[in-house]
């Protein structure tokens, strides 16, 4: 495997690690609120994250480089709002397209297009990511502050997180 192909992908398994970390303590802290769909969602997510950078892990090394699992920095625990959070994540969610375009770009460059085939999965799943979190900030706009709206948003993005769950699984 080339070498800065290998580099960046490394780094993005850092990024999905800390995303699913990031996620992880996203629920914690709706778990704590008493929002306990708006918890399954995150912890959910957590979960396909690391899924994300399982799938890393495997193809760095099946392609003969050497994934490095990445020490991750805490992630912040405290959160002003529902709303506040989905806009951290939607946030964050662009910044994990931006690093999966550069490795794109990077396999391009390297002439590395079975790399650049195998990203094109995450292109999709980031399109994917971020249309979901602007549908949900749409609707966490309509409800601002009415506690009865955020009491049924909480229910909805339970049974969001349930037809989302059946991610893919590694195969070993």
């Amino acid at each position: 495997m080339n070498k800065q192909i290998e580099a960046a992908l490394n780094d993005q398994i850092s990024k999905e690690a800390s995303s699913s970390q990031y996620y992880l303590s996203m629920a914690s802290w709706a778990e704590v609120n008493g929002l306990s769909g708006t918890a399954f969602f995150m912890y959910s997510h957590a979960d396909e994250e690391r899924f994300h950078m399982l799938k890393l892990v495997k193809f760095v090394n099946e392609r003969g480089g050497r994934a490095v699992i990445p020490k991750i920095a805490q992630p912040p625990s405290d959160f002003d709002s529902v709303h506040r959070m989905f806009e951290l994540l939607l946030a964050h969610e662009l910044t994990v397209t931006a690093a999966i375009n550069e490795v794109v770009d990077i396999c391009l460059k390297e002439k590395d297009y079975t790399t650049h085939n195998f990203m094109q999965w995450y292109v999709s799943e980031q399109m994917e990511e971020e249309a979901l979190a602007r549908s949900i900030l749409d609707k966490l706009r309509l409800i601002g502050n009415e506690k009865g709206g955020m009491y049924l948003f909480d229910r909805e993005i339970l049974e969001i997180a349930n037809s989302t769950e059946n991610a893919p699984k590694i195969k070993g």
